[in-house]
């Protein structure tokens, strides 16, 4: 199949999105996420699939879906798109969109009259602050916030990690924690800060007010300056000899606990 210089010129954006160079796009790849690409608000900027991909069922009528979105559509082969692809193993089709609304107040005007905020404070994996938004959105969260030197929720490991949540959570990026602790305060929003060192556990502290979770990176936790900032600190509780739980894991730990609180999801009372 011949490559149109139209086709080497969406290629060459694929891998500019793909690399971090252009900010307000993101590079979207596997026939799931890219489903859930179009199943959301996401404008679409551009489509590019495997000519092999794009004989089979599911794929065709995603593809379809996609080209009804925007007139840049590329099919090549498999070969050229692994040249571009994210992932050792090349999933046959990839997507550019508008990186989603990601700013302060486009946050601000998302939460609901109880927020359930989570923090994500200098977490730098961004494996972690995927599955972080994953979990947030499982468990009812209303929102997350990603400060200053945590990782970019909208990269591509972050997108593989999220599964589409990062297309629908309302997300607040590059935020500067002192402020986040200021909005917190004014608003009436309890922060609890997770720390392995608390004496108090999760299901000890009430989530049915308005709150943020804040956690930080896990090679190093929070600082005690940080630690400072918040209202109460909390653990999960843990036997044997574990020192610590991954983050995204900790968070979903905590997060159910509170959707248990909040009753929209029905398990056994923790006092009983």
């Amino acid at each position: 199949m011949k490559i149109t210089s139209r086709d080497n010129s969406l290629l060459r954006r694929a891998r500019s999105v793909r690399d971090g160079k252009e900010i307000d796009s993101i590079y979207i790849e596997g026939l799931r996420l890219c489903e859930e690409a179009l199943a959301s608000s996401l404008t679409i900027e551009a489509v590019i699939y495997s000519e092999e991909l794009g004989r089979k069922e599911r794929a065709a009528k995603l593809i379809q879906g996609l080209t009804g979105a925007t007139n840049n559509v590329a099919s090549v082969s498999e070969k050229l798109l692994a040249s571009i692809s994210y992932t050792k193993t090349p999933q046959g089709i990839l997507v550019l969109a508008s990186r989603p609304a990601h700013d302060e107040i486009s946050f601000k005007k998302r939460q609901a009259a109880t927020p359930l905020i989570v923090v994500m404070l200098g977490i730098n994996n961004p494996v972690n602050v995927g599955a972080i938004l994953r979990v947030a959105e499982a468990a009812g969260a209303t929102g997350v916030i990603a400060t200053q030197n945590t990782a970019d929720p909208f990269s591509p490991k972050g997108l593989r990690g999220a599964m589409g949540s990062a297309f629908r959570l309302p997300i607040w990026e590059d935020a500067d924690y002192p402020k986040v602790v200021d909005w917190c305060q004014s608003s009436g929003i309890k922060l609890l800060a997770a720390d392995v060192n608390a004496s108090t556990t999760h299901v000890d502290v009430s989530w049915k007010d308005p709150c943020a979770l804040i956690l930080g990176p896990e090679s190093t936790g929070l600082t005690p300056a940080q630690i400072q900032d918040a209202d109460q600190t909390i653990k999960v509780p843990m036997q044997g000899e574990v020192e610590s739980l991954n983050v995204a894991v900790a968070a979903g730990v905590i997060l159910y606990e509170a959707a248990r609180q909040r009753k929209w999801i029905q398990l056994p009372d923790s006092t009983e």
